[in-house]
């Protein structure tokens, strides 16, 4: 994974928050919170929290007395979390980095990270802090999106975008978000951090959006498959959306579009 793969900031977490979310990542997030307030926890420690999406959705169904900790390892991306959020005084907001928590061993009932594994530059490190925080008997719940040619609309605008640098096309959505799929690595890496009783579910759902030009927009200045762009071609921005927007409305239409999308969900004990 590139460094700048992790880079949110700028004008980046408010339109993944207001294009994304709602295009791949709201689904899920409603799908991890009823995963983890399945499991009554007293305490949650939620990873790579991004814009909040989990967090809006899984505070509600914890319990009054609960105490939830909501972690990025980007402040911008927690800034605007938080205040999307509102006050909350269950809520504790903490910049950290999942690969070194900043809280003491057996702090926590429930480990939740949705779509930041990806990201994680040694992945068993991470999946080891976050089990080094569990108390016994505790969940490690996070996702992680399945390959790109499972995921329509990430895939079109990778395309779209590789025809205006052939010789150089910008790779970061199947490098980064889709480039941790395969269930037995997984599985794998897990079982090296500790985990002993791991359950990998893989769910399909729809991805709908307005129109096609909401889609490009989303992916090309909502993710940082816009810094790519910008590398290497500063003024190349909106011709690249243009490109995107371009070609999935060529195949999905002018109006509403909609497309497969497709996650494994996976929860470890230790």
């Amino acid at each position: 994974m590139a460094e700048k793969d992790k880079v949110f900031a700028g004008s980046i977490p408010k339109f993944y928050d207001t294009l994304m979310v709602p295009l791949i990542f709201e689904v899920y997030a409603i799908r991890m919170a009823e995963l983890v307030s399945g499991f009554s926890p007293g305490a949650v420690l939620e990873t790579a929290a991004g814009s909040g999406a989990v967090t809006r959705a899984l505070a509600p169904k914890l319990g009054a007395g609960a105490r939830y900790v909501v972690t990025d390892l980007n402040q911008p991306m927690l800034d605007y979390a938080a205040q999307r959020q509102g006050a909350d005084a269950r809520i504790e907001w903490r910049q950290a980095d999942a690969l070194a928590l900043p809280f003491e061993a057996a702090s926590f009932d429930v480990v939740c990270c949705q779509f930041g594994a990806m990201f994680f530059p040694d992945r068993i490190a991470g999946y080891g802090e976050a089990r080094r925080v569990l108390r016994p008997g505790g969940h490690f719940a996070f996702s992680v999106w399945d390959r790109i040619e499972e995921n329509v609309f990430a895939d079109e605008v990778t395309a779209a975008v590789a025809t205006l640098f052939p010789d150089d096309p910008p790779r970061f959505l199947a490098r980064t978000p889709h480039g941790h799929h395969n269930v037995a690595v997984i599985r794998d890496e897990l079982c090296l951090a500790g985990f002993t009783d791991i359950v990998i579910e893989t769910y399909e759902s729809v991805s709908r959006a307005p129109s096609a030009r909401d889609v490009a927009i989303a992916f090309c200045q909502g993710t940082p498959l816009r810094n790519e762009i910008e590398a290497r071609d500063p003024g190349a921005l909106q011709r690249a959306t243009d490109r995107a927007a371009e070609a999935i409305g060529l195949r999905h239409g002018d109006g509403p579009v909609a497309g497969k999308i497709q996650a494994h969900v996976i929860v470890a004990m230790g």
